[in-house]
C-alpha cells in the first residue's frame, strides 16, 4: 500500500478525526498535510477554539505522518506552544514534518496555521515504532 492508501484505511476506522472534520490533503512517505473547519461545538466558553481540540488537529497529523509507511508507531511525547486563538469560522491546516528517526522512535514537528497562513500553534510529536504493521491491527 502506497503512503496516501495506508492514511486512508486508517482515516477510515478514526471516529474521532472523522468527527473533527479532518481531510487528508497530502500524503507522502513520513508526511502529511490535513485540514479541518472548525466547527460550532469545539467553541470554550471564551469564544475561540478549545486547546484541546487544536492538540487533537496535531495529534492526528502525527498519526498519520508516522504511520504512513505501514510501520506502526504511538505517540509517546507531545508538546504544544499556542501562539495565536482560533475563532469560529477558521480553517486549520496541520504540515506534519519529520525531523529525526531512528530504528525504534521518530520526531515530527507539525505547525498548525489558519486559512491566512498564520501560525496559530506549533506542536512536536516523539513516536515509538512498536514493531507492527498498522493494518495488522
Amino acid at each position: 500500500m502506497t503512503p496516501s492508501e495506508i492514511a486512508k484505511y486508517m482515516l477510515n476506522q478514526d471516529e474521532f478525526s472523522k468527527w473533527m472534520g479532518i481531510k487528508l490533503i497530502e500524503i507522502r512517505e513520513k508526511y502529511c498535510l490535513i485540514e479541518m473547519p472548525v466547527k460550532p461545538e469545539m467553541i470554550n466558553g471564551l469564544k475561540t477554539v478549545h486547546g484541546g481540540i487544536t492538540f487533537s488537529l496535531a495529534d492526528s497529523a502525527l498519526a498519520f505522518s508516522s504511520n504512513n509507511t505501514n510501520e506502526a508507531s504511538v505517540a509517546l511525547n507531545c508538546i504544544i506552544n499556542f501562539t495565536k486563538a482560533v475563532k469560529m469560522g477558521d480553517i486549520l491546516t496541520a504540515e506534519s514534518v519529520l525531523v529525526s528517526d531512528t530504528r525504534k522512535t521518530g520526531v515530527y514537528d507539525i505547525s498548525i496555521t489558519n486559512q491566512h497562513k498564520i501560525l496559530v500553534a506549533a506542536f512536536r510529536g516523539t513516536v515509538y515504532k512498536i514493531d507492527k504493521k498498522v493494518t495488522d491491527l
